[in-house]
């Protein structure tokens, strides 16, 4: 169904206002040149924001991308960005009048219009990192949830090998009443077990690729997650902090309602 019959079915009363929005929210594809096609209406449709993954796009193309995106739909996050374009990157949406807020020991970024009024929900998550390695995958996670209008309780270097370090965390976000816990750790990957097994709140396990020798790489600690015998655990692919901020942020979105 194109626009315009979408339009006509509306006014013709043939077409709900409902399945109209739903019907303008499919159509709501920007092409930009030849390199990209926005998914403008992502937000609306799903409530998860337009998100660039920057890795591997030449840096002359995400800036168009990222600008784009930004003018149509407010805030934008990039995720992956080359170290070596991330300062340049972060300064030139900075000349744009663009917000920017990089992760912690990231090489993600939430950029937002000046004008631009995120409206932020009564939902919360918590984050959980093992250890500061882990850090740079957390932070992808809370930027996401950010801009999906989620506050995020974090706690950073708090593994296993330290046990103690996890209760007051773990406490605190309880008390905020968080809908959802993300937990980020490499080697074996134990902490989201061990998260999983405390709380009666869905907890989403990502695995990171810190670690060396026999499972390195991440490997180790994805298959302790998915082998875990702790319910009430799901687990995202290795290094997937968007993944993670996006799920953990629509379940607590979702326990609001």
């Amino acid at each position: 169904m194109d626009l315009r019959n979408v339009l006509n079915d509306f006014t013709s009363g043939s077409l709900s206002l409902n399945e109209a929005e739903k019907q303008l929210s499919i159509h709501a594809i920007e092409k930009l040149g030849d390199i990209a096609k926005l998914d403008v209406g992502r937000e609306v449709r799903r409530g998860v924001p337009e998100i660039i993954f920057a890795e591997s796009k030449e840096y002359r193309d995400l800036i168009r991308i990222a600008v784009a995106a930004i003018g149509r739909n407010g805030q934008v996050v990039v995720s992956r960005i080359r170290r070596n374009h991330l300062g340049k990157f972060t300064a030139a949406l900075k000349k744009k009048g663009m917000i920017v807020e990089v992760g912690r020991n990231s090489t993600t970024l939430l950029a937002t219009d000046k004008s631009f009024r995120r409206k932020m929900t009564a939902a919360k998550i918590g984050i959980m990192a093992a250890g500061t390695s882990d850090v740079g995958v957390a932070e992808e996670a809370r930027l996401v949830a950010k801009a999906m209008g989620c506050e995020s309780i974090a706690s950073y270097d708090i593994g296993i090998a330290g046990m103690h370090r996890l209760f007051p965390a773990l406490k605190e976000m309880m008390g905020q009443e968080v809908g959802a816990i993300a937990v980020v750790a490499g080697m074996e990957g134990a902490l989201a077990s061990v998260v999983a097994s405390m709380v009666d709140v869905p907890v989403v396990g990502v695995p990171t690729s810190v670690g060396y020798g026999f499972g390195g790489n991440g490997v180790a600690a994805l298959a302790s997650m998915l082998q875990s015998c702790t319910l009430g655990l799901a687990v995202v692919n290795i290094d997937n902090g968007v993944a993670a901020g996006a799920y953990a942020a629509s379940i607590a979105k979702r326990k609001r309602f």
